[in-house]
């Protein structure tokens, strides 16, 4: 594939591309076509597939700003070609990353990226590296049996929840682009037997790093450790400078930076709501990031239990009450990865920090989203006591809390109160006793801390969101698109750089799911193919 010969904007022409990755880690020697078993090495070259007719859809403004791009940039037909896989810039040196993982608590050998495509690292004067991937572009010798495409259904979805993700102010890869293919692609939603041609899309996602816990599994699971030893090395330098000087003997502090960041990352899902549905060890972003979207989904009902995951829904391994030790089990995972190379009480002592960080964080945001000042046990006590009656009563999670983030609430009935995140009136009355004891109690600690009152609320309310892109609204929004109309994606998009302020004639978006959305097809199902 040869770079564009379609006149570049400037914007596009001024990208300046440091590959690293590539440049300093060892690549497959091979370039055969076809699936294979690729060793010693840690990423093979590919270049994306082109498509038959590239149609821009949509893009994110902050992102595009992030690279230094402006809309005539992203406007322009060279832009839509690129970011189709139609064509490269001047630098870009595309590649498939080599990874392995576990999956569903199993070792699964070799994965990598099978569908996605990193194009090159940007080297931005204000923002840093940040490496731009397309997902969807086409075959990688990592596809297995996949055609390495992806659909304008799980495409639009990973486009607009990772901006979401960065305006809830939950750590997250980003999304620059939407970019229609122009053609079908096949796929079995449920891997039920019925397959159906769904139009093709590609979304380009961006990060600093995409590496992964899986990264390190895989050779250490070889026992190459010299690869092994070379990939930390590498990301240490690139992705943690803070611990680059000091050489292996901050090797075990940055392995402390990971759990601690994971810690954070996980506490900020439970805090919004927020369900990865498949966090396998190849899910996990070394940088403490939200990475991977696929079947995710947001607690409607509070209910810890809740997995959107059709493939976890036996086991239920991924559900939202567990993913906090599901993180600590991934970061075993790496720890034993990085055994040859670091002390085993050394690592231990990561792993035992990530139990703090996380108690520490989960605390943090009791007290942020109760309007508490104190970040303590009791705090904690009195927001899992919450949840349990959320949980018996059956209000939606983000509407319950964000009823609890209004003046004077702890004086108001909890039948009046919760009204509007009520799906069961009779449920709501039955527990109203039990949650106006509960409001009376919170009522008593507020008065006992004297917050001012208007500072308590608005902190409450940047800790507890009104609007989500919720499966409901992601599904309208590919409905409306595959029928033409990007409007629906579009004023969605709009409403949720604001998550947490109320926006005039955005009620809709924050309202309980409807009651198609509970029975509904890629809405209240989804699968590791959505």
């Amino acid at each position: 594939m040869e770079a564009t010969d379609i006149p570049l904007p400037a914007g596009l022409a001024d990208l300046a591309f440091d590959n690293a990755f590539v440049r300093q880690l060892p690549g497959d020697p091979s370039d055969a076509a076809g699936t294979r078993q690729v060793h010693g090495a840690l990423w093979s070259a590919v270049s994306p597939e082109p498509v038959s007719a590239p149609r821009l859809l949509a893009y994110s403004p902050d992102v595009a700003g992030l690279l230094g791009l402006g809309d005539a940039d992203v406007r322009s037909a060279a832009f839509v070609h690129v970011f189709a896989g139609n064509a490269l810039l001047p630098g870009m040196q595309p590649y498939a990353g080599n990874y392995g993982g576990h999956q569903f608590g199993h070792w699964a050998g070799q994965l990598g990226d099978g569908r996605a495509i990193t194009l090159g690292e940007v080297a931005t004067p204000a923002h840093g590296r940040q490496e731009l991937q397309l997902k969807g572009a086409g075959r990688t010798p990592y596809s297995r049996t996949a055609d390495g495409r992806a659909v304008l259904r799980s495409s639009l979805r990973e486009y607009l929840c990772s901006e979401a993700m960065h305006h809830l102010g939950v750590p997250t890869t980003r999304a620059l682009s939407l970019v229609a293919t122009g053609d079908d692609v096949l796929r079995d939603m449920f891997y039920d037997g019925h397959p159906a041609y769904e139009p093709g899309a590609v979304v380009c996602r961006v990060a600093p790093s995409f590496i992964r816990f899986g990264h390190f599994e895989l050779p250490a699971s070889r026992g190459d450790t010299a690869l092994l030893e070379r990939l930390l090395r590498f990301c240490i330098a690139r992705d943690f400078p803070q611990f680059h000087d000091a050489g292996p003997a901050a090797w075990g502090d940055w392995f402390g930076e990971v759990c601690a960041r994971t810690a954070h990352l996980v506490a900020e899902w439970q805090r919004v709501g927020f369900v990865h549905g498949v966090l396998n060890t190849d899910n996990m972003s070394i940088l403490g990031l939200t990475i991977d979207y696929g079947p995710y989904g947001w607690m409607g009902p509070f209910d810890p239990g809740f997995t959107p995951n059709t493939t976890d829904r036996e086991g239920r391994r991924y559900r939202y009450g567990w993913q906090p030790r599901v993180a600590a089990w991934n970061l075993s995972r790496l720890a034993g990865a990085l055994s040859p190379l670091i002390d085993a009480n050394v690592l231990q002592a990561g792993l035992d920090g990530y139990g703090r960080a996380l108690v520490e964080a989960l605390r943090g945001n009791a007290a942020r989203k109760l309007g508490l000042r104190d970040a303590d046990a009791a705090a904690l006590q009195m927001l899992e006591a919450f949840e349990s009656l959320m949980q018996r009563a059956r209000l939606d999670m983000t509407l319950g809390w964000r009823a609890l983030s209004t003046p004077d609430a702890t004086s108001v009935p909890a039948r009046e109160l919760f009204a509007e995140a009520a799906y069961d009136a009779a449920l709501l009355d039955a527990e109203a006793a039990a949650l106006d004891d509960w409001l009376r109690a919170l009522g008593r600690q507020v008065r006992s801390e004297a917050m001012d009152a208007d500072a308590r609320i608005a902190r409450m309310r940047a800790a507890n969101p009104l609007y989500l892109p919720r499966n409901h609204l992601a599904h309208e929004a590919i409905e409306a698109a595959t029928r033409g109309d990007m409007g629906v994606l579009g004023r969605l998009m709009q409403v949720l750089r604001m998550p947490y302020t109320e926006q005039p004639g955005a009620g809709g978006l924050a309202a309980r799911p409807p009651d198609w959305a509970f029975d509904t097809p890629g809405c209240s199902t989804l699968s590791c193919s959505s």
